[in-house]
């Protein structure tokens, strides 16, 4: 219990310094998939469009992933510096939904701050169809979204996270886990590539997941990741947590 509340003390602690630092909040956007969406804005049905949820009920604007906790965390200990946060995620997105939606849930948005996590569908939709991701056309397109969002505003904080795999759940079960992890894995180190060109942020979820899992050896991987793609509570939190250390938002 202790060593938990020195970890959210500290925690509490970078995030009110760098605030204080940075002075009056931003407009912060986070877009994906489902690891991002979170049933957010009431969501009851798989892959429901941004303008098709309830935007008003405030109760559950922001899902119940790491998106919520990272920006409620800072709204909350900061309810005078103006902040505003979106949650954009959408189930079942692949990189080109993103890009089919990239006008109205990003662009008209005008963010200040842009985190994006995709990549576990675009690598479904590879297995599905029996094929290799095409990871130079993938980034190529990833690319595309990122400069418009630079056209738009050159001062734009971009936070490319990295997308992740476990082998547990379902997925340990399934025969093509090697090749999944494989096109994962090609995708972060891409993700990085594209972030070190752009100046932006990297929020390594791959790394935190595998390194919670193996700290953890007597607790099953179903605990952090239940069914090889999607988070625990557990694992949403540390997500959080790790976002804004990166971030230093």
């Amino acid at each position: 219990m202790m060593k938990t509340r020195n970890r959210i003390c500290m925690l509490l602690l970078l995030i009110a310094v760098s605030v204080m630092a940075m002075g009056k909040g931003r407009r912060v956007l986070f877009i994906g998939d489902s690891i991002t969406d979170g049933a957010w804005g009431n969501s009851k049905v798989w892959n429901t469009p941004s303008e098709k949820r309830n935007q008003k009920d405030m109760n559950h604007i922001y899902g119940h992933g790491y998106m919520m906790i990272a920006a409620s965390t800072i709204q909350a200990l900061h309810p005078e510096d103006g902040w505003v946060f979106w949650n954009r995620g959408i189930s079942g997105n692949t990189l080109a939904d993103l890009a089919v939606r990239w006008d109205k849930d990003a662009l008209a948005l005008h963010p200040d701050v842009v985190s994006i996590l995709i990549g576990t569908n675009d690598v479904d939709k590879a297995l599905e169809k029996g094929i290799d991701i095409k990871v130079k056309d993938w980034g190529k397109q990833y690319r595309e979204l990122l400069d418009q969002l630079k056209q738009q505003n050159p001062e734009i904080k971009l936070v490319l996270c990295t997308p992740f795999v476990a082998h547990s759940g379902k997925l340990a079960q399934s025969t093509n886990y090697a090749e999944r992890e494989a096109m994962i894995t090609a995708l972060t180190h891409e993700v990085k590539k594209i972030a070190h060109d752009y100046g932006a942020t990297v929020v390594p979820f791959n790394t935190l997941v595998g390194n919670t899992i193996a700290s953890h050896p007597s607790v099953p991987a179903t605990y952090w990741i239940w069914d090889g793609i999607h988070p625990t509570p557990a694992m949403h939190y540390l997500m959080a947590e790790k976002w804004l250390e990166c971030t230093n938002l």
